[in-house]
């Protein structure tokens, strides 16, 4: 990722000056980051994929505020964070359902479920039970590969923070879900 981000202050300036490329460019390089971000707050995929779009929406409307073009990704993540908590917010108005009923319900129900599918529910509904900051960082980290620096940056905490949440959210999902469900994840940190 370090290599990637010293080239968004250049993307940036470029998508300034209205180069659609530029920020299709952007958007490739941090939407699945976004998108963990987005579904440790929500727990739905669909939900994660929209406030996705509308933070890009939001991102590439606010580009001029971004105060620190190089940067750019850790901009773009706070805008994913607020888009995906008003939704949350507004979710929670609307609805008196449980949060993970779409997950319980897949368990629930093994005719219509694969082994994978059931398994990917367990998941979510054990991500829900972790604190949102842990849920984003086990995300980051263990599938988008993010070190503990890049993490630290991005959530605004420090490295030893972020090593802390991770090994606490690793050892609650294993109680959570049992050593053999999360495979071969390491406490490596």
């Amino acid at each position: 990722m370090n290599d990637e981000r010293e080239c968004d202050g250049a993307l940036v300036a470029r998508a300034r000056s209205g180069d659609a490329r530029a920020f299709e460019d952007l958007v490739r390089r941090h939407t699945r980051a976004a998108l963990r971000v987005a579904f440790a707050i929500l727990g739905r995929q669909a939900d994660a994929e929209d406030a996705c779009q509308d933070a890009w929406v939001r991102a590439l409307e606010k580009l001029e505020t971004c105060r620190k073009p190089e940067r750019f990704v850790f901009w773009f993540l706070q805008i994913v964070r607020n888009r995906a908590r008003n939704m949350l917010d507004a979710r929670r108005v609307r609805s008196a359902e449980p949060l993970e009923s779409e997950s319980a319900a897949d368990l629930a129900d093994p005719r219509g479920s694969h082994r994978g599918e059931r398994l990917r529910a367990r998941l979510e509904k054990a991500l829900a039970e972790i604190p949102q900051i842990q849920r984003e960082i086990v995300l980051l980290h263990d599938l988008e590969g993010w070190s503990h620096r890049e993490i630290a940056q991005a959530a605004e905490i420090s490295e030893v923070m972020s090593r802390q949440h991770l090994f606490q959210a690793r050892r609650r999902l294993r109680e959570l879900l049992g050593a053999e469900a999360l495979g071969d994840l390491s406490d490596d940190g």
